[in-house]
């Protein structure tokens, strides 16, 4: 019995991160944001509620610089100051800002959003109990094999939920009569716009598949629904 100890304290360790987790990000998120009302970006954004059959998409300001935009395990969409001062600035259009919440609306209806804190408790766990296990009999590489196995599964999640939740905006948005152009013009921004993030690039970047191989899975779409 005594074997399987290191099992169950990951997965205790692993739930009490999961809460923490949820307790941290919902109590920032809350603090430092407020919703964003621009006439100019809620006529798009109508567009795509238009396009759901809903009266408003509430869509929130996160006050951090970093250029991103996220959804919130309970549903909420928001987008960074540091994004909206680049439509501010004009470096941005309110068609391809759009394309941002229409991809975080993807990652809410397609279960992402929830999923990856439950991810994220998972990978602790598994992590956890990786180095406990593995540290037994290789100290030294043990903590390092455990780690990149992790990192391995988590890298491949995060790709498949990206490319659906392209997909899920490419359609909401050729919905809408806004079209995929908005989406892929701003995919080949994005190296340009997160230079001064100094490192901290968006979800799109971290979450790995390469950029170009986005826009090219985007122009496939374009073809194949003959846009």
């Amino acid at each position: 019995m005594f074997k399987f100890a290191p099992i169950f304290l990951a997965l205790i360790y692993g739930i009490v991160m999961y809460q923490v987790s949820v307790w941290r990000g919902r109590r920032d998120l809350d603090q430092k944001s407020t919703e964003l009302v621009d006439p100019k970006l809620r006529a798009v954004t109508d567009r795509l509620a238009a396009a759901l059959e809903i009266d408003h998409i509430p869509v929130y300001i996160y006050e951090i610089d970093p250029v991103n935009g996220l959804a919130a395990p309970d549903g909420r969409i928001f987008i960074t100051r540091g994004f909206y001062r680049k439509f501010q600035s004009n470096e941005v259009s309110a068609s391809e800002l759009t394309s941002v919440v229409a991809h975080e609306l993807g990652h809410v209806a397609l279960g992402h959003a929830r999923r990856r804190m439950i991810d994220f408790s998972g990978q602790n766990a598994l992590r956890t109990a990786l180095i406990m296990v593995l540290g037994r009999y290789v100290p030294i590489i043990g903590p390092l094999i455990a780690n990149a196995l992790t990192s391995l599964i988590t890298a491949r999640l995060s790709r498949g939920d990206e490319y659906e939740a392209d997909a899920y905006a490419a359609a909401l948005l050729a919905k809408a009569g806004i079209g995929i152009a908005p989406q892929i013009s701003l995919f080949k921004k994005l190296d340009a716009l997160t230079q001064s993030n100094a490192g901290l690039a968006p979800a799109w970047l971290l979450s790995h598949p390469k950029t170009e191989a986005r826009i090219e899975a985007l122009e496939k779409l374009e073809q194949k629904w003959g846009l």
